[in-house]
């Protein structure tokens, strides 16, 4: 039997000029592929931007929210804080009410004095309770930073420079200054 399939690989038609061209093998052919063109830059970083955007109104959107709600858990825990005072100072009010009514019928004097001081040592000790403490004044070195000096007073009993009279107590609530101390303050005498 004659093989009647030809084989192209070895010739291949004349080119005019009488010679035989080799036809190359299959995998050195070029092939003419056409590339599919890739996704367009442009939109590429449009759509990039597009997600960014969207991120970040959403991360400022998440933070107004979080700023709102840190607003209202501090208004929250001021309020729950003025609630706690009011409720330890009350009890030191009813009974400053009781001795204001009793000081209306009162003859005697000193009961009337010992019922108010009973009611300030109530009060001082509230104040301890709450972490407020009243500063030290007379006897102590003038400091600016817990006192406020009013007056000078010209004496010899005590060194320059030292609180010889408290006007208004002064209060400390912690490492907080909450009112400075209204005192007189020592100076030497003119005359020496």
């Amino acid at each position: 039997m004659v093989d009647e399939t030809r084989d192209n690989s070895d010739n291949s038609e004349d080119p005019g000029n009488g010679a035989s061209v080799p036809n190359p093998p299959a995998s050195e052919a070029v092939v003419a592929v056409e590339e599919e063109p890739g996704p367009d830059p442009i939109e590429v970083a449009q759509a990039e931007v597009a997600r960014i955007r969207d991120q970040l109104l959403r991360t400022a959107a998440d933070f107004d929210n979080f700023r709102k709600r840190s607003r209202r858990e501090l208004d929250e825990a001021k309020r729950i804080t003025r609630e706690d005072v009011l409720r330890d100072l009350l009890p030191v009010f009813d009974n400053l009410e009781r001795a204001a009514a009793h000081a209306e019928t009162a003859t005697d004097v000193k009961s009337l004095a010992d019922g108010v001081n009973m009611v300030l040592r109530q009060f001082l000790d509230t104040l301890s309770k709450l972490g407020v403490e009243r500063v030290q004044a007379v006897g102590v070195p003038f400091d600016p930073s817990q006192h406020e000096a009013i007056q000078h007073l010209e004496t010899s009993e005590q060194p320059p420079g030292t609180v010889v009279h408290e006007v208004q107590a002064g209060y400390r609530a912690g490492d907080r200054l909450v009112r400075p101390s209204l005192v007189v303050v020592a100076k030497a005498p003119s005359g020496s």
